[in-house]
């Protein structure tokens, strides 16, 4: 697919500052920046490496500030707003179009009758980027002057001005500041490379004037590259972490340019083709094999390219390489909740099964006291247990995973762990989550902790605490006990032997486990029922609270129809999908509040505050979708119906992170995007429904074939 904006909007620089490009390198380093080229938010920048993959991100290569020399002419293709509100010089109005290449940004610039190409990718697995211009139309070989603009910051922002350092390196410059004695290499293929050290003071970021978290920051002109080139020919500016000198010629920032455009092309094809597989060859949770051919969309295929966007290196404390999900660029970073309800999404339906395993032995580790992190731990900081939810969302990618691969073998490694995750949450643990021993329902919390997703404090307060018995924790408890009794009577079936990693067991004692779990899943099944609200025709969104029980409409309920394993009979799961749908559905997901409740607001906007407090109050969140849209597939048994609830999507791919889908909208049409310009669990949650609901259109198209095999697939195997 590729996505193109032609004059009108790149012209416009209105519409051009709002849309934002973003490219990754897999270790949690990022480019990132707006069509029309203006600096806009901290986050924006050409290199933002990960020192300490995947964290530990800091802003190196602001931006290159290009002028062109043609036929008499000269032609500023940059754009800055600076702390007066001037925008000088209006470089946006030499781009063409813009369009994106798969997921690589590409400028066309007109200079006169000239045209000159602009590409921006990254090395995956290294702190690498490259910036190629190619001359694709000329009478005469143009001049390119670009300006080096550089900082050492955290990615979040507060630069200061430092002092800078350069040395001479082949083909280019080393550079670093006082700050951090970061080496940043910039180099081109050609050309030659004059230093400048000239600051460059009061940049205006719009954005961040507009979100109360800074207005203007100031950026080091340290040189300017030189270089003329010809029709057809290319001129590849490289920065990159990775050390630059003779004893090592084959350093990724000396590389051929049209090789090194050709890896990200391959990288990315690699991901489509991975995916045609997976489609063509297993049909989602139906299981049916030799289904009827994929007709996705070219946007869903976008969705593909840009779940890789997410995934991330993260080395173990042994040394060993592991993996885990960025929650959202370009400022979150990776967090347990969200990597859990993510990775079905993002590597399952993808046909990622290696890489599936990989982020769930990664995550295993930081468990404690039965919780999986909120915040995972990294060089600066510990690991944060305040999520009442992750651990339940990781049983559930666990079954997913075990769904999709037949791989008992892992299961049996981790059986262990969600034993004792279980165990802990029956007996109590941190934050005073436990199960009331007189129902069995899970309660934990207070008015002043946030552990369920919604988690906003402001001066200590939770927005929306829900301490108590929240709907959705329960339904996730439900889910996850007869998902364990599944677990059990799976590996009881593979006992000869199950892994040497596990436990010896007896069937007897696998069978008592079995029937533990299934027992208080079967009590919890009754209990769930006090959720139910008769006035309302659906769930209190929490129960036993220290106010009493909750009725506030909320889109939390809609888990109890989505998970595998549902609590409430059909007719109640269908009044529960019919009032989200009355109240809460629109274009980008699901409100998180009723517009008609008194504490709701519909615009996510102003200062942090302001923002946090609209955040689960009404505020549109596109992950919700997902759960949405199978709930309804479920009780209508309509996959147009639900496919269409999906169809919107494909629009919001142009907006805000081109190619990606954003982490919220306003609650109020138009529903404007807002947060993150690329989140996780929303392109997750989208994928992982189409893949469902296009699995159950297939089985329509099934006529008479014979059942499929039901051996597990073999671990040596699966795909990554």
């Amino acid at each position: 697919m590729t996505i193109r904006f032609g004059e009108v909007i790149v012209g416009d620089l209105s519409q051009a500052e709002r849309r934002e490009w973003l490219v990754t390198n897999g270790i949690g380093g990022y480019a990132c920046g707006t069509v029309a080229g203006i600096l806009t938010r901290h986050y924006h920048g050409l290199m933002i490496a990960a020192l300490a993959p995947p964290n530990d991100r800091r802003l190196l290569l602001t931006k290159l500030d290009e002028t062109v020399y043609y036929d008499g002419g000269q032609y500023s293709l940059f754009t800055n707003r600076w702390a007066t509100g001037l925008v000088a010089p209006p470089g946006h109005r030499y781009i063409q179009h813009f369009c994106l290449e798969g997921r690589i940004p590409t400028w066309t610039f007109s200079c006169g009758d000239a045209l000159l190409e602009k590409r921006i990718w990254m090395e995956q697995g290294e702190n690498t980027t490259y910036v190629q211009y190619r001359l694709r139309r000329a009478q005469m070989p143009i001049s390119i002057f670009a300006k080096v603009l550089v900082n050492d910051r955290s990615h979040h922002g507060g630069s200061v001005r430092h002092e800078w350092h350069c040395e001479p390196v082949r083909r280019g410059a080393c550079v670093w500041s006082g700050q951090t004695g970061t080496p940043l290499y910039v180099t081109s293929d050609h050309g030659r490379m004059n230093v400048c050290y000239d600051w460059h003071f009061g940049f205006q970021l719009q954005r961040e004037y507009e979100r109360g978290t800074g207005c203007t920051e100031d950026h080091l002109h340290l040189a300017t590259i030189e270089a003329t080139i010809a029709q057809g020919e290319t001129l590849m500016i490289v920065a990159s972490t990775q050390p630059v000198s003779a004893a090592n010629p084959e350093n990724t920032s000396i590389r051929d340019g049209d090789a090194a455009l050709d890896r990200s092309r391959q990288h990315d094809r690699a991901q489509l083709d991975r995916w045609q597989t997976t489609r063509l060859t297993k049909s989602g949770e139906t299981g049916q094999v030799g289904a009827v051919p994929s007709t996705d969309p070219d946007w869903i295929q976008q969705l593909v390219l840009a779940a890789d966007s997410f995934i991330v290196e993260r080395p173990r404390s042994d040394g060993s390489l592991g993996h885990s999900i960025i929650a959202g660029y370009p400022w979150f970073r990776d967090w347990g909740r969200d990597a859990a309800i993510a990775l079905p999404g993002l590597t399952l339906t993808t046909g990622r099964y290696t890489l599936a395993r990989s982020i769930l032995k990664s995550m295993a580790r930081f468990f404690h006291q039965g919780l999986l992190p909120n915040i995972f731990p990294d060089a600066i900081s510990k690991a944060s247990y305040n999520t009442i939810d992750a651990t339940l969302w990781y049983v559930e990618a666990v079954r997913a995973y075990v769904e999709h691969t037949g791989d008992l073998t892992t299961l049996a490694d981790l059986f262990p762990l969600l034993q004792e995750a279980i165990d802990w949450y029956e007996r109590g643990t941190l934050f005073n989550i436990g199960m009331d021993t007189t129902d069995g329902l899970i309660r934990g919390g207070s008015p002043e902790t946030q552990l369920t997703w919604m988690d906003v404090k402001i001066d200590g307060q939770a927005v929306t605490p829900r301490s108590g018995k929240a709907v959705e924790i329960n339904a996730l408890w439900y889910n996850a006990l007869r998902s364990m009794a599944a677990f059990t009577v799976q590996l009881q079936s593979s006992i000869s032997p199950i892994s040497t990693a596990a436990p010896s067991r007896t069937s007897d004692l696998i069978s008592h486990e079995t029937n533990h779990y299934a027992r208080l899943a079967d009590r919890v099944e009754r209990s769930f029922q006090f959720f139910w609200n008769p006035s309302m025709g659906c769930c209190y969104d929490t129960i036993d609270g220290p106010n009493g029980d909750d009725s506030a409409l909320r889109p939390n309920q809609i888990f109890a129809v989505s998970l595998h394993y549902s609590p409430l009979v059909a007719a109640r799961q269908r009044a529960i999908v019919d009032q989200c749908g009355a109240k809460l559905l629109t274009s980008g997901g699901l409100r998180s509040l009723s517009p008609d409740n008194p504490n709701y607001r519909g615009r996510y906007r102003g200062n942090v505050q302001a923002r946090d407090r609209a955040y689960h109050q009404g505020t549109v969140w596109a992950w919700l979708i997902g759960a949405f849209a199978i709930a309804h597939l479920r009780v209508h048994d309509d996959w147009q119906a639900a496919q269409d609830l999906l169809a919107p999507f494909a629009d919001r791919l142009q907006e805000a992170g081109i190619g990606s889908l954003s982490e919220i909208f306003d609650g109020d049409p138009v529903h404007r995007p807002r947060g993150c310009i690329a989140q996780a669990w929303s392109v997750a949650e989208v994928l992982r429904a189409w893949h469902i609901i296009d699995a159950r259109r297939q089985q329509d198209g099934i006529n008479d074939r014979p059942p499929p095999p039901t051996s597990p697939l073999s671990l040596q195997h699966l795909p990554d």
